[in-house]
């Protein structure tokens, strides 16, 4: 099991130009990464924000929320910091997890994603443009890697940076929260 600390915000609409170059910015340092566009298929379970199972590239994978932390709070971002374990299941025959065996359920849904990072020492600042039901939105994340006492550390100094640079409308509470959630509020009627 991996373990990881996340804090993440939703926003719908087209990714604003300014978030972006802002994201592409030296002065956030950190090695960028090139953008990676995925399609991810997520089985959607009402009223349940603890819990994501999706297909992923030929693979299942299932987080499971272990904690609602705190809420981190600075001048132009505030949002709820969680504790996440997520378990890869992995076919080599490559004969399960196949999006196309489920897609015609109305339990899952496609979720298409346009995803850039920022990796520094034991965290990943991410930017991501999604697509789910034919409507747009976008997300910015913080995540967590590596061994358990630096997490806190290193994801408390990036959101520091996020907070001191970020040029975006402010990142709100309101709009803090994980995929199972944001798939329940983003395809409600």
């Amino acid at each position: 099991m991996l373990t990881s600390l996340e804090l993440r915000w939703f926003s719908p609409g087209e990714l604003p130009s300014d978030v972006a170059s802002w994201f592409s910015t030296a002065e956030l340092g950190g090695q960028l990464q090139a953008p990676e566009a995925r399609e991810d298929v997520y089985l959607y379970a009402p009223e349940c924000e603890y819990m994501g199972i999706k297909l992923r590239q030929g693979r299942l994978e299932i987080k499971w929320r272990h904690a609602e932390l705190e809420i981190l709070q600075f001048k132009r971002a505030e949002g709820k910091l969680e504790k996440w374990g997520k378990w890869l299941c992995e076919d080599p025959t490559s004969e399960s997890f196949q999006s196309e065996r489920v897609l015609n359920q109305k339990s899952w849904i496609r979720i298409g994603k346009v995803r850039s990072q920022r990796l520094y020492d034991d965290c990943a600042l991410e930017l991501t443009q999604l697509t789910i039901k034919h409507n747009l939105w976008w997300s910015l994340a913080l995540e967590t890697f590596g061994a358990e006492p630096q997490k806190m550390d290193a994801l408390q100094s990036i959101f520091e940076l996020l907070d001191k640079t970020y040029v975006g409308s402010q990142l709100q509470v309101l709009n803090s929260y994980a995929y199972p959630k944001w798939i329940e509020i983003a395809i409600a009627p």
